[in-house]
């Protein structure tokens, strides 16, 4: 990887006039914009079908793309949809995802272009090429015809074919769109890197048809779950709730579970973020029914599984998000695997001048971030900054000014950040709009008021292009 830059924006945050984010022009404006700033990378979050809380990070299917996705004057413009039907799907603000809408129009909007689309050849060899993605459709359709109860209490086991062809076609449509998105990052040399979630939800495809690869009951119940102990996030531990996966199962067939996720990720991204990075050295495994203190850390697959995911993907498509409680095991694995690592700003002044977070610790194979998709913006961290570390903040990044909520108090973190050794920078979109923490992507341990988040076109146009273009140059990125 060359010594670049980039910005972090999930897709459902994108512009867009119709109640989220999509592989629509709003996709296409931002990717122009990357270029005219002189950025060269994309960083999106998991594009699957999230789950009732609107968490990509425990989806109904690894193998999935999210239908709310989907673009809908592409749909007109092929003759899917009428004027009226495209009209009635304006959203009522610009600002945050209109989910509750969403989820009681949006399907029932698409299932009228499903009857008038007719090129159906290309829906069964979409299908053909990606069986766990036809095993996903059809466990949407048992959903639907069960009422939407959890898999283990499915009465009805046959899909109906009707509605396996509707989420088939929903399928199909996200991934030409997505493709399309792409080829025109690719066109401008913009290099789009995506998220794999190391977990998928309980109760989802990936449980349903492959429920060897997990820790289950004879119910196919989880026997222990995922999630973290106490750490800078939340004093309780965060409790995930995701089943965990019988590694030593999984290493017979060579990891295959997982290769065919590398596969899938390889045909939609030019990399990927692997999350929670830490588990594969060693998870934190909770017994059902026990609170997330009261978990215990066990060995991880290790080299086994990255040597499995190198093969299929490539050496060079992987970034390691080491973050959290970090041991030595961890940091070997990371080191053995050569992935670059993750360096965060919100974690480089918490007192410790050896931190690695710090911007003249970092080494040339890390990524460094201001903030995550789960941190405060950065304007938001620095208003809740004890006043002695913001203090240090600026006199580290050279501004000395008594007023610290200026543009040059800002200008001088931006120039610290682009100087770093990391030859990736990765800033949230948020951060180049200086935004305070009410336009934050997720809050760690908060069920509800996530994902919601979306810049306007008018925000998108307000951002300086020359500034960062000018930062991309002097820095050589």
């Amino acid at each position: 990887m060359q010594r670049s830059s980039g910005v972090l924006l999930p897709v459902f945050s994108l512009p867009s006039d119709y109640g989220i984010g999509s592989f629509g022009q709003g996709a296409f404006a931002f990717l122009d914009f990357l270029k005219s700033a002189g950025f060269s990378v994309w960083q999106t979050l998991p594009l699957c079908l999230p789950d009732e809380f609107h968490s990509p990070y425990k989806s109904f299917g690894a193998f999935s793309l999210n239908p709310y996705f989907i673009d809908l004057p592409t749909l007109r413009e092929g003759g899917l949809l009428t004027a009226g039907e495209l009209e009635s799907a304006k959203q009522k603000t610009p600002y945050a995802c209109e989910y509750e809408r969403l989820e009681r129009e949006r399907l029932p909007l698409l299932r009228k272009a499903a009857e008038h689309f007719d090129d159906w050849e290309k829906v069964t060899a979409f299908l053909d090429l990606h069986p766990e993605t036809a095993d996903f459709c059809r466990f949407m359709a048992l959903k639907e015809q069960n009422g939407g109860v959890p898999f283990w209490d499915f009465q009805e086991k046959t899909p109906d074919s009707e509605l396996v062809r509707f989420w088939a076609f929903l399928q199909y449509q996200c991934y030409s769109q997505w493709q399309t998105v792409k080829k025109h990052a690719e066109d401008l040399g913009i290099s789009v890197i995506g998220d794999m979630p190391i977990y998928v939800a309980e109760d989802s495809a990936d449980v349903y048809d492959y429920p060897e690869n997990f820790e289950l009951d004879k119910r196919y119940r989880p026997t222990a779950v995922a999630g973290v102990p106490p750490d800078y996030f939340s004093a309780e531990g965060q409790l995930w709730g995701n089943p965990l996966y019988d590694f030593s199962r999984m290493k017979k067939d060579g990891f295959a579970f997982w290769r065919r996720r590398a596969a899938f990720a390889k045909e939609l991204f030019d990399g990927v973020r692997l999350d929670h990075f830490r588990a594969f050295a060693s998870y934190y495994r909770i017994e059902a029914g026990k609170s997330a203190k009261e978990g215990k850390f066990k060995k991880g697959p290790g080299m086994a599984l990255i040597r499995a995911l190198t093969e299929t993907a490539g050496e060079d498509f992987f970034i390691a998000e080491d973050l959290g409680d970090i041991t030595e095991d961890v940091v070997a694995l990371v080191k053995s695997s050569g992935f670059p690592s993750m360096r965060v700003l919100q974690f480089a002044f918490l007192g410790d001048p050896k931190s690695v977070h710090l911007p003249h610790n970092c080494g040339e194979n890390t990524v460094y971030y201001t903030g995550t998709h789960d941190n405060n913006t950065l304007l938001g961290y620095v208003f809740e900054m004890p006043e002695a570390e913001r203090r240090h903040l600026f006199a580290y990044c050279g501004f000395e000014g008594a007023d610290w909520n200026t543009d040059a108090a800002y200008n001088a973190v931006f120039r610290t950040v682009f100087a770093t050794n990391s030859k990736l920078l990765l800033l949230p979109i948020q951060d180049l709009l200086l935004y305070g923490n009410d336009t934050r992507i997720n809050v760690p341990g908060r069920a509800t008021g996530n994902w919601e988040y979306r810049v306007t076109k008018e925000q998108l146009k307000a951002i300086s292009a020359e500034k960062f273009l000018t930062l991309n140059r002097r820095y050589g990125r």
